[in-house]
């Protein structure tokens, strides 16, 4: 779940306010601006935010509130900013409701309102009576109009047109589902994080086409209906490159580290010695060690390697479908190849550019791109490249009998060194980073090093920003996972330089970001999950399942009345799995090696002896309730298992003897691996996001290996219900 793991805060706390104590006001001007200045902690204490940090938070809001003056004046000014707009910005509503839209024009003038839909009809909109007084804004005096819109619009992203006198405004309005439709049959499939995952073929690194294989296999020999990969997002473009999937460099673009250059069309096309320049790279990156995911040396190789095919050129209808793509991506997929020459010639982090060079728009970056053409076309191709190759994966994953496909991830955010924040500095908050409040996992809570988007800035521009990610995500998918997805709703905001219990919780228009998902997910026939782990309010569960959007269940967080629940007492709308990418794999968890990790890495808040006995007591009610439900394996299959695979298998079966209507199996638990992908509280003292995929004696397995391994056909029965376990494909076809 978490971007990219940061050791608990340890710095002193800011001192309070100096001067008069402002809460009463300042409360009104943090509520405008959606702070949550009063909340719950993880023991159900209630905790009031600092004055200091709402001061802080709201600085970053563009908003100054550091005097009794200064607060009375944003107050002013904000009590009466509705009305200076004629009409509101990012109105998103559902189907099927009726709405109502306030216009303000000059007192006693005429004033209609019309929607002009997408598909170019137009509707005419109802004014109805409102009897508030006009008001005096900025010397002139303003009227009120209030229209309600029909509940029967269309879905789509329309825009509504306001004429008043010989004047017109428009502002956007999008109609959202109000639910997505959730699965009717139970579907299950693998989780798995494709860097870790490696065939023969691969290039130093899991890509695209050992996912499209991952997915046949999947689907044809265990009847899988989706592959759930990590985040893909782009990275830094030169070394070190950022292990963490969920500390992007965008979330809009995708790492081209997951193109195999060999699936490339124009691959087999190279001749003479750049010919044999491929086979040199090839050899070198197929070659390199298996024990670790070297990122950093699997892209130089990997990158010398796509210039050579992208320098043999493309055929014609090659290149104008390039051409129309490019086109279809405008101006975003331009900055980002910019932002990329920049961060090769002057570093990964855009603050510390010259002042000229951190602005997209600015002279000196049009200057760069026309000096340097044929590079940056070469950055546009690779991402042409990349969509294709996944695109490819989600059709084989199709075509082999999947109802879903692919699910991608979506990061909760990006880094403040990145593309994003650099092509969209505006959106961003400065000077305060997201993170998360004390709880039972984390009493310290944690920092997460990512700047958040401004609510006020996402509303003034539509929510085109989240829509055109959402959108990328979606493209080349059967399903999107949101991680922390009560991002949608508020998010933790800690002011630089302070400790994460000094945050504040900031509120979103999730009404506007929950609909905009659905009408993209609507559109791409894709199904949408929430990771809604952690501290979460009670309501928004239950708002997501109104939606159509499924939870997440992980069984060792199941807990009701401090009691593990019972698998048939699981909420339904939710993919339940036995484990996380936070947690080690589950026959590692069982060995308690995350605690004895732990204490190795100084991060036990308890003696070793205690942690590890709280820790056999949280297990100890599952490995009972295993014992009480009987075997896994039907005896009749002859099949003799060691204690922990009997275990893992035992609580898989647990999953399906749940309400879920989604279940999910995690690759690393289908062939017996211990070691965890992401130790949390940690950034290089543990190897996050590096490790391979391995067997249960800790050797990397490649992908052929996992395909020939009866194990994970064991685990496919349980997941399936099936009465014996076949042989693995690869026996199959001898």
């Amino acid at each position: 779940m978490h971007p990219r793991q940061t050791r608990p805060h340890t710095g002193c706390a800011a001192g309070p306010l100096n001067g008069a104590h402002l809460d009463t006001r300042l409360d009104e001007l943090a509520q405008i601006f959606g702070l949550q200045t009063q909340s719950w902690d993880w023991k159900g204490n209630s905790i009031h935010v600092s004055d200091a940090t709402v001061v802080d938070i709201l600085a970053a809001l563009g908003i100054d509130a550091s005097t009794d003056a200064a607060i009375d004046a944003a107050l002013a000014s904000q009590r009466d900013q509705v009305w200076r707009c004629p009409l509101p910005s990012g109105t998103v509503v559902q189907q099927g409701q009726t709405a109502w839209v306030n216009a303000h024009v000059p007192a006693g003038w005429p004033t209609t309102l019309r929607v002009r839909l997408e598909d170019g009809g137009d509707v005419e909109v109802r004014q109805i009576d409102n009897w508030n007084d006009d008001r005096l804004i900025d010397g002139a005096w303003l009227g009120e109009a209030t229209f309600e819109l029909p509940g029967d619009l269309p879905l789509g992203y329309h825009t509504m047109v306001l004429t008043y006198g010989d004047a017109a405004a428009e502002a956007a309005l999008a109609v959202t589902p109000r639910s997505l439709d959730l699965p009717t049959d139970r579907l299950w499939g693998y989780a798995v994080q494709l860097y870790s995952v490696r065939s023969g073929g691969s290039w130093g690194i899991g890509d695209f086409d050992d996912l499209g294989a991952l997915a046949t296999w999947a689907a044809t020999t265990q009847q899988a209906d989706y592959v759930l990969i990590n985040p893909v997002h782009a990275a830094e473009p030169i070394p070190p490159m950022e292990p963490s999937p969920y500390l992007p460099s965008t979330r809009r673009y995708i790492n081209p580290i997951y193109i195999r250059p060999d699936a490339i069309p124009e691959y087999g096309s190279v001749a003479g010695p750049d010919r044999n320049r491929l086979r040199r790279l090839r050899a070198r990156a197929v070659g390199l060690p298996r024990d670790s995911v070297d990122r950093d040396t699997a892209w130089a190789i990997k990158r010398q390697a796509l210039r050579i095919v992208f320098d043999a050129g493309l055929s014609p209808a090659r290149e104008m479908s390039l051409r129309a793509w490019r086109h279809g991506e405008g101006r975003p997929l331009h900055d980002f190849a910019i932002w990329t020459l920049l961060s090769e010639r002057s570093g990964a982090d855009w603050h510390a550019w010259p002042p000229a060079e951190q602005r997209p728009a600015s002279p000196e970056c049009d200057s760069l791109a026309a000096d340097n053409a044929l590079d940056l076309a070469f950055v546009e191709w690779l991402q042409w490249i990349a969509q294709e190759q996944l695109g490819a994966a989600q059709h084989a994953a199709r075509e082999a009998g999947m109802k879903v496909g692919v699910v991608t991830d979506l990061a909760v955010g990006t880094n403040p060194k990145g593309a994003d924040a650099w092509m969209m500095a505006d959106v961003y908050a400065s000077d305060v980073e997201v993170g998360a409040p004390p709880d039972a996992y984390n009493q310290l809570g944690q920092l997460w090093g990512q700047p958040p988007w401004r609510p006020d800035r996402l509303a003034d521009l539509d929510f085109v920003p989240f829509r055109q990610v959402v959108r990328h995500a979606l493209h080349h998918a059967g399903g999107l996972r949101i991680d922390h997805v009560m991002g949608l709703f508020r998010l933790w905001w800690v002011p630089r330089g302070r400790p994460p219990s000094e945050g504040c919780y900031v509120r979103y228009n999730h009404e506007a970001m929950v609909g905009i998902l659905a009408l993209e997910a609507h559109r791409a026939g894709a199904v949408v999950i929430g990771e809604d782990l952690g501290t979460v309010e009670p309501w928004v569960r239950d708002y997501l399942t109104r939606r159509g959007i499924l939870g997440t269940s992980v069984l060792w967080f199941e807990y009701e009345g401090g009691r593990p629940l019972p698998p048939d007492r699981w909420r339904s709308a939710c993919l339940a799995s036995v484990t996380t990418h936070d947690l080690p794999p589950t026959a590692g968890f069982l060995a308690l090696d995350h605690v004895h990790l732990r204490h190795e890495l100084g991060l036990l808040t308890e003696p070793l002896d205690v942690e590890l006995a709280n820790a056999r007591g949280e297990q100890r009610w599952w490995l009972d309730y295993l014992g009480a439900h009987g075997d896994v394996v039907n005896p009749m299959d002859g099949i003799t298992l060691d204690d922990v695979e009997a275990d893992v298998l035992g609580l898989h079966r647990a999953l399906v003897a749940s309400s879920a209507q989604v279940l999910c199996a995690y690759l690393v638990d289908a062939v017996g691996d211990r070691r965890t992908q992401n130790q949390p509280g940690t950034i290089d003292e543990y190897p996050n996001w590096r490790v391979p995929l391995s067997g249960p004696d800790g050797h990397p397995l490649s992908l052929e290996e996992v395909f020939s391994s009866p194990r994970p056909m064991r685990l496919a029965a349980v997941m399936n219900g099936w009465q014996h376990v076949p042989p693995p494909w690869s026996k199959e076809v001898g």
